[in-house]
């Protein structure tokens, strides 16, 4: 694990670049398309740079970023500790001015994370947690929703509400008073976290970087992110694509909502 120095300073690192995306952000943005044709902005390269450079002079040296080069399974195999980084995820809300992006990044241990930070600039909203220590936010110990009452918000995304979600808020609304809130980003499984939103669906890719953070949040904040089987997602798979997820504040009991 590395040392409370080290989590100080990343912390300081992260509010510190946050305020230089903040920046970017009130003026014109340059980006480019990648090859998949998602953006990539200045801030992303800023963010993965500087936090590619504190890695590296850790104990923990291996990295998987949305901004690197990919590395081939048959490297990232034998890892034990890595790293798990998307420098701003949420890069369509960045463009358009919206303040639901976030920083991400998270050591994990053995397919799992177990310490990470997820950072919201736009709100001043800094979400950590340590495997087994609970899950904070700017401080405070936060906790997720541990009972379904007459009313479920759900959280969705402002970008990918799609056909699958539908069904699923239909579902719910057959037995429950729906009400849906929209946040970008891994913002969505913080909220859940915080206890401000019930589940979060998610029908649709996403990659290990993009969940990861939260993840580890959301589980130490009493809830948990589970694949539609029902199973803890991993990390380091071989394909870095994640299967479809609910994420939700009250875990086992809430399985026929599915």
């Amino acid at each position: 694990m590395i040392s409370t120095k080290e989590k100080n300073y990343l912390f300081s690192l992260l509010k510190d670049l946050g305020k230089e995306a903040e920046n970017i952000k009130k003026r014109k943005i340059r980006y480019e398309l990648k090859e998949d044709g998602s953006p990539l902005t200045e801030a992303d390269n800023l963010v993965n740079k500087s936090l590619n450079e504190f890695i590296k002079k850790t104990d923990y040296q291996n990295i998987i970023s949305e901004e690197n080069k990919n590395i081939d399974y048959i490297e990232r195999e034998s890892w034990n500790w890595f790293w798990l980084v998307d420098p701003i995820d949420g890069t369509k809300e960045f463009l358009n001015k919206s303040n639901d992006y976030t920083l991400n990044v998270a050591l994990c241990f053995d397919e799992y994370p177990i310490f990470s930070i997820v950072y919201v600039p736009g709100r001043n909203e800094l979400f950590y947690a340590e495997k087994d220590k609970g899950a904070y936010k700017n401080g405070v110990q936060i906790h997720s929703n541990q009972s379904i009452e007459e009313k479920i918000n759900i959280v969705a995304s402002k970008s990918h509400l799609n056909k699958e979600t539908e069904a699923f808020i239909v579902k719910l609304s057959k037995r429950y008073d729906i009400n849906v809130l929209q946040y970008g980003s891994s913002l969505k499984i913080c909220k859940v976290a915080e206890g401000i939103a019930d589940f979060y669906p998610r029908y649709g890719p996403t990659m290990e970087w993009d969940t990861a953070a939260a993840d580890l949040i959301l589980q130490e904040a009493g809830g948990e992110l589970i694949s539609v089987k029902k199973q803890n997602l991993k990390y380091n798979k071989s394909n870095l694509l994640n299967p479809n997820f609910l994420a939700r504040g009250l875990r086992s009991q809430s399985d026929d909502l599915i």
